[in-house]
């Protein structure tokens, strides 16, 4: 069967449903919007960090989460790892052009929680407030 060019954009936005558990689109949002990602991302904003320096910065992280974070962000391009033959071995992570970018967008989150955190707060105590009395 031979389809318009109409049909054959509707299949393509339909293949990239975010929606869709195997849509490329929808992984790639569920690995980036990871609060690891996005604290490690803030932290490399400054420019290459040792292994031993981001955990540092970024506070909670287990090693085994932080490690598995930046494999991740080093799979889909956004880290990428220099090791430097040393005694001992010196590994450094830093973003990529990629990583850059999507920077821009984490920071304009961050920028967004900190301008709103009191209202979210504000709206917290109050749901609480409401649902452990029963009015909610």
């Amino acid at each position: 069967m031979t389809l318009t060019a109409d049909q054959k954009r509707r299949r393509a936005q339909q293949d990239y449903n975010g929606g869709l558990g195997l849509c490329p689109a929808r992984q790639l949002l569920e690995t980036i919007s990871s609060k690891w990602v996005t604290l490690v991302m803030l932290a490399l904003a400054g420019g290459p960090l040792r292994h031993s320096e981001l955990h540092r910065q970024v506070a909670g992280a287990s090693q085994k989460m932080l490690t598995s974070t930046l494999r991740s962000l080093e799979r889909d391009g956004l880290v990428s790892r220099t090791v430097t033959p040393s005694v001992p071995v010196r590994t450094d992570y830093e973003l990529t052009p990629v990583g850059h970018s999507l920077l821009a967008v984490v920071d304009r989150l961050k920028g967004w929680a900190e301008d709103n955190m009191d209202d979210v707060a504000h709206a917290r105590v109050v749901y609480d407030r409401d649902n452990l009395t029963g009015a909610g």
